[in-house]
């Protein structure tokens, strides 16, 4: 039973913390105290994107929950997809309230290069068929970051192609316009050893990820070597798709470290 141990879920792009519902009640079920907040703009979160724009404020409701934290509080921080870089920077920022950090399925910076390092080799890469994505700027002096909303193709064929018809139709109607803000996280001075880098750190691999390929995910896993990995047969929307073995999965990395 997970008794008094936290485990915060933070949400990719698009998404918010609606989506690890499936997740969230098995392991509340199990005992454990268990937190999914919405980032800036996203979920029901009221602000419109043009409203966040930076990679800060987009994170600013996961920061503040680590803030009020009473003393000696440490938690599992989960974070998925682009929530990856919110949890390394929530990590950089209170390493000493983080028992560990968990990238599942998502982007893990280094403490070499700067945060955008891991997004802008991803799309240098081209390891994903962006397909029907939009992106386009938000204003005409290009002080704020790129928008980007995720069309059904690509929802259906690189991200959900092993959920259910209801998870995808839920899924699709709760999106929200979001951004990589790879302009802002370009600006930022790498991660430190002292904050995100004295951090454990656990990833976990989807390997039917058509969206962050296996491939990129085994990249950033060299690239900056964990704890341990693990690893879920599934797709990119794996607390949708997997929610029992991910549940199981996030409470023995809880057990473990917290």
């Amino acid at each position: 039973m997970g008794g008094s141990k936290h485990i915060v879920l933070v949400h990719g792009a698009c998404l918010g913390g609606w989506s690890w519902f499936k997740v969230a009640t098995r392991l509340r079920a199990a005992g454990y105290r268990v937190d999914a907040p919405d980032l800036a703009a996203s979920g029901v979160d009221p602000r419109p994107l043009r409203e966040v724009p930076t990679f800060r404020d987009y994170t600013a409701p996961l920061l503040d929950l680590l803030a009020a934290l009473p003393a000696g509080d440490r938690v599992v921080l989960v974070g998925h997809s682009l929530g990856g870089l919110s949890v390394a920077l929530a990590a950089e920022l209170f390493p000493d309230k983080v028992a560990a950090a968990v990238f599942l399925c998502a982007f893990m910076p280094d403490c070499a290069a700067r945060p955008s390092h891991v997004l802008e080799k991803f799309v240098e890469g081209k390891w994903l068929d962006w397909m029907d994505t939009e992106m386009k700027p938000q204003d005409a002096e290009g002080k704020l970051p790129t928008s980007m909303m995720f069309g059904p193709r690509i929802l259906r064929e690189k991200f959900y192609q092993l959920c259910s018809p209801e998870d995808i139709t839920l899924a699709s109607s709760l999106m929200r316009v979001s951004s990589m803000f790879v302009e802002d996280l370009a600006a930022q001075q790498p991660f430190t050893a002292g904050g995100y880098g004295s951090v454990r750190r656990v990833y976990v691999v989807c390997s039917e990820d058509y969206g962050i390929v296996e491939g990129f995910q085994s990249w950033m896993v060299e690239n900056n070597p964990v704890e341990e990995v693990r690893e879920i047969a599934a797709d990119h929307l794996v607390m949708l798709s997997r929610p029992d073995e991910l549940a199981r999965c996030l409470a023995d990395i809880a057990d473990k470290y917290a």
